[in-house]
């Protein structure tokens, strides 16, 4: 075994992303037991607590996706119970997982034009007047998200302002606020990031081509549902203008450790900034690994790494 200690992966949970968190956490401990490390899955329930007051390990890995795996919840509690663990501080979670606050806070990044608003107002001030004027304001096609939320989940497409109504209802399944914003056309990337160390940096590229032309989620998780290529199909100087949003986003947020950012290209060449992710996927059809290993990183090697970081933070302090 390394000399790294227990490492506890937190994964699964309640949120409706619980499966890709397993998936997720499965392929990590496989990955770090791989090379020797002394490693545990758990999955977060009524006995998580218990267990990690009896036996403390000497760093918590969390991949819990979704609500209280990336909203800052759960590293709230790991700071109440002394734990050290890989990834960003519960302040920076809360920012970068509310949608609107990460496009407000990476001030001077191009991002989409957008309205933010709670399912009441629609309610109290009355849905179609509300939905002429978004879609006047906004122009045609938006695109209806959860304000927090991931894996694409209650995420629509609006062509016409009639399907707004509907989109809107698909949306407040998930959350209760919605993010209304401008569609962009153009080339989606996603971007991640990781500071060993030495300070943030972007990872390669990679582009995404979902065979339905949309990247729901089925197309995330579904082998041979996308294309991936690796680094995307774009010049060299775009390339460069998104690895620098990726790290703006990433340090504006205060991020540490890992983190992916979001964007499409648009037919002008500018990365627009969509979301950041401070809990990146890490399953087989997931952005984050796929571009450690084009940049010529092992994803066990890195993330032992990450869990040695945590670690030896946690002493320092």
């Amino acid at each position: 075994m390394t000399d790294l200690g227990h490492v506890l992966v937190l994964a699964g949970g309640l949120s409706p992303e619980r499966e890709v968190s397993l998936r997720s956490g499965g392929r990590l401990r496989d990955a770090l037991a791989r090379i020797d490390v002394d490693v545990e899955l758990r999955d977060v329930d009524a006995g998580t607590l218990p267990a990690l007051a009896a036996d403390p390990p000497a760093v918590v890995f969390p991949v819990l996706h979704g609500i209280s795996g990336e909203d800052g919840t759960i590293r709230e509690v790991l700071d109440l119970y002394g734990l050290p663990y890989v990834g960003a501080v519960p302040a920076a979670c809360r920012a970068a997982f509310d949608k609107a606050t990460a496009k407000a806070t990476v001030a001077g990044v191009a991002t989409p034009e957008a309205v933010t608003l709670p399912r009441e107002v629609f309610h109290d001030l009355g849905a179609a007047a509300l939905i002429d004027r978004i879609a006047g304001r906004l122009g045609l096609p938006l695109i209806v998200k959860p304000r927090a939320g991931g894996s694409a989940l209650g995420v629509g497409r609006v062509d016409d302002a009639g399907q707004l109504a509907e989109a809107l209802m698909a949306c407040f399944g998930y959350h209760d606020w919605a993010l209304i914003e401008r569609a962009v056309t153009g080339v989606e990337i996603a971007v991640g990031v990781i500071d060993t160390g030495d300070g943030p940096i972007a990872l390669p590229a990679v582009e995404v081509e979902p065979a339905g032309g949309v990247y729901d989620y089925a197309a995330r998780y579904t082998a041979g549902a996308t294309t991936f290529h690796i680094p995307a199909r774009l010049d060299g100087a775009v390339l460069r203008a998104a690895a620098e949003t990726a790290v703006t986003a990433h340090r504006m947020l205060g991020l540490r450790d890992l983190s992916r950012t979001d964007m499409i290209v648009d037919t002008n060449g500018t990365a627009q900034f969509l979301e950041v992710n401070v809990a990146p996927g890490m399953t087989d059809t997931s952005t984050w690994p796929m571009a450690l290993h084009a940049a010529g990183l092992d994803f066990a090697v890195v993330a032992r790494d990450l869990a040695a970081q945590a670690r030896d933070r946690a002493a320092r302090r």
